[in-house]
């Protein structure tokens, strides 16, 4: 599985908010920092701040900041919501599904089941999780087979 640029760009959006809370931040700014298209980070605020994860203000002074403390936050959620689907074979769409091996394969029914469990995975996880404390070493001894730790030189970088 693999998830879209688009949602990789929601989950550092949020991450730097989450380090930055006391504060209003730009798109600018965490378009510079991640060295990502400004167009593209205003795609993702625009989506997340419709879900109402972000409060956003315009013009001048303006920008964002966290609407949802980082612990309400789950990464599953995130990851539905920058998703337009999870469709990793095309048996998974019944409208558009030419394979012919689809009345006898189990392989969909597998593939389905490990999407459900990488969304799972993902669910246990909070965005306080991965930014609060040691990041992601604090999780990884709740959810096994997580990378070790590894954010936080780069988390104390946007400080």
């Amino acid at each position: 599985m693999r998830l879209t640029d688009y949602t990789d760009y929601a989950f550092k959006v949020l991450m730097y908010l989450a380090i930055h809370r006391n504060r209003l931040v730009t798109v600018q700014e965490i378009a510079s920092a991640h060295q990502i298209p400004r167009s593209q980070i205003a795609k993702v605020v625009h989506r997340l701040g419709r879900a109402g994860l972000l409060d956003t203000s315009r013009g001048r002074g303006g920008g964002m900041r966290l609407g949802v403390a980082p612990d309400a936050i789950r990464l599953g959620d995130v990851a539905r919501l920058a998703e337009s689907d999870f469709a990793v074979v095309e048996c998974f769409n019944d409208a558009s599904n030419q394979c012919r091996l689809s009345p006898v394969c189990v392989l969909k029914h597998v593939l389905a089941a490990a999407t459900a469990a990488y969304l799972q995975q993902l669910d246990q996880l909070t965005l306080d999780d991965i930014v609060a404390g040691e990041g992601p070493a604090t999780a990884q001894s709740r959810v096994a087979g997580m990378p070790g730790p590894g954010f936080r030189q780069e988390r104390d970088s946007y400080r």
